[in-house]
């Protein structure tokens, strides 16, 4: 049984190989500006963008009847504190926590106490999920239910913000140097 090798797949192949086992293969520019771009702002813009969200919901909050996640709010704060804060209190209690913690992430003062309150806020925020489980999902996820599971993309982005925050950084191509 014979078989076909066609010089042009081991050309390929190897040039292949060659991209994978070593780092410093040329870039074109652009690539390697778009690089440099990304490594500068994208970490500070998601900061940027998650502390408007955390604000923008906060804020609403203050005005009864304009945030859809008020009643739901309340009832979590209520369970949470085992009554000790419900109703009216209950939502400006997470209005002046959402309000906080946006103000801190948008400006990058007081961020590490801001992401301090965000880990507790998050316990909070994705609490609904365990304490009201049929609501949320009676027969598949209802809107509010969407609502909460938008959550998950806030703490991962919140995380990303603290890590930095706390020091990691991304690191540049050895080329970049």
């Amino acid at each position: 049984m014979s078989h076909y090798v066609i010089p042009q797949q081991e050309q390929l192949s190897s040039e292949l190989e060659t991209r994978v086992t070593h780092r410093h293969v040329r870039r074109p520019a652009a690539v390697d500006a778009l690089h440099r771009l990304l490594n500068r702002w994208s970490i500070p813009l998601l900061r940027i963008s998650l502390g408007l969200v955390f604000l923008g919901f906060g804020v609403l909050k203050f005005f009864p009847g304009l945030s859809p996640a008020a009643d739901i709010a309340a009832a979590t704060i209520d369970k949470l504190t085992l009554g000790l804060v419900s109703g009216s209190a209950a939502v400006l209690l997470t209005a002046v926590l959402e309000t906080f913690i946006g103000l801190t992430l948008v400006t990058g003062k007081f961020l590490e106490l801001g992401l301090i309150v965000l880990a507790g806020a998050l316990v909070g925020i994705l609490s609904p999920l365990v304490l009201f489980t049929r609501e949320l999902f009676p027969h598949g996820p209802s809107l509010l239910g969407q609502y909460v599971l938008k959550d998950f993309v806030l703490a991962a982005a919140g995380l990303v913000v603290a890590a930095v925050a706390l020091g990691s950084r991304l690191e540049p191509n050895r080329d970049d140097d």
